[in-house]
């Protein structure tokens, strides 16, 4: 089941807006086929798999990350392709997030006598978790990336930002982006650093598959001379009834996809609306890499959904230095978001903290505690 997660976790990405799914079809001890979810309309991994182990496949157990597809969409239901090719036993790792089908293809493998058997894998449900959102709501799963010194910085006070973390987090980072289907950042981003916002590979080639740029910008102030706009795949810029005509068009000649959203606090971009539009476009992934600004405004909406924060072992102070989420804020530290699931490692010289911010309702302390308190 490990080599499975494996297989998903090589190919996630490639496949929105359907799941990586990874399988291994094992006989007598010894693995005969192995498979990844290819393309969107080309085989699932159980597919690939079966085809590897051919007529060996009879009497088999497949190991897959994810409950075989019972239904027909762009392919065929994984399920009755299993049941033809005379499979014995199905382990898998995660139930199907789709409330419309969950257990559905459980339940007709065990209809036609296979043993079916669930159980857990380390980093399976990590790999759904996008998915398992967007299948329920419409809308991407947010993931805010930003990286800070110890003293909670992300730019000097003169705004220089280059290099606050090591290129170890920096090469994590382009794995970060090659699997998402999206990179958000803000109009400030766009004009000071003016980035590529690429996936690359290691040898800093830009791969064919790009995740779509997204520029939120209320008035279209992007420069149409921007280096993303040379870059291979596609911009979008994200704008509202605010911004001038011609700047539209202006953008558009440059190579940009501009779509014009509501407005919402402080007439800027409505997030929400954001949202629904990129769902619609089958962004099923979303990292955000915006500044404070566009970060605060995530959180300040609840929109966040997990965080991934580099902490280098710097220090650069400075009352008016940049730091990584800004907006309204919280008044109360009982009401702060508080990271659930939390894991740390190290990459390079730099801290990487994962977690999924979440907010604790506070519980004011009854009298009868407080008056323990006073006798203490």
């Amino acid at each position: 089941m490990q080599r499975a997660v494996e297989l998903a976790q090589e190919v996630s990405g490639s496949t929105s807006p359907n799941p990586a799914v990874g399988a291994v079809l094992v006989k007598d001890g010894v693995e005969i086929g192995t498979g990844a979810t290819q393309p969107p309309g080309q085989d699932h991994a159980e597919i690939v798999a079966m085809k590897q182990a051919s007529d060996q496949a009879w009497g088999a157990t497949l190991y897959t990350t994810l409950e075989p597809c019972c239904t027909w969409g762009r392919t065929p239901p994984c399920t009755k392709a299993i049941i033809a090719a005379g499979i014995t036993e199905v382990h898998f790792a995660v139930i199907d997030p789709n409330p419309d089908v969950s257990g559905n293809g459980r339940d007709e493998l065990a209809a036609a006598g296979i043993t079916v058997v669930e159980e857990d894998a380390e980093g399976a449900n990590e790999l759904y978790e996008s998915f398992a959102k967007y299948i329920a709501t419409g809308t991407p799963f947010v993931t805010v990336k930003y990286a800070m010194t110890l003293d909670g910085k992300i730019a000097t006070h003169t705004g220089d930002s280059k290099w606050v973390t090591g290129p170890e987090a920096r090469e994590f980072v382009q794995k970060m982006r090659r699997v998402c289907d999206a990179i958000v950042v803000g109009v400030n981003t766009a004009l000071t650093d003016d980035p590529y916002l690429t996936a690359r590979d290691d040898n800093g080639t830009p791969l064919e598959r790009q995740p779509l740029r997204v520029v939120l910008d209320s008035v279209c102030h992007t420069p149409v001379n921007s280096a993303m706009f040379k870059q291979p795949g596609s911009t979008l810029i994200a704008t509202t009834e605010s911004a001038p005509d011609a700047r539209v068009i202006a953008l558009e000649q440059a190579g940009a996809d501009v779509v014009v959203l509501p407005s919402g606090y402080d007439r800027r971009v409505d997030l929400k609306a954001l949202l629904s539009h990129l769902g619609s476009r089958g962004v099923v992934n979303l990292l955000v890499e915006g500044g404070g600004s566009v970060h605060g405004a995530f959180f300040d909406m609840g929109l966040v959904d997990k965080v991934y924060a580099f902490v280098a072992p710097l220090i650069v102070g400075g009352e008016t230095s940049l730091s990584p989420v800004e907006g309204s804020g919280v008044v109360m530290m009982g009401d702060a978001w508080n990271l659930t699931g939390t894991r740390a490692q190290q990459i390079g010289p730099d801290w990487l903290i994962i977690g999924h911010p979440q907010k604790e309702t506070f519980v004011p302390p009854s009298d009868e505690m407080n008056e323990d308190l006073d006798a203490e």
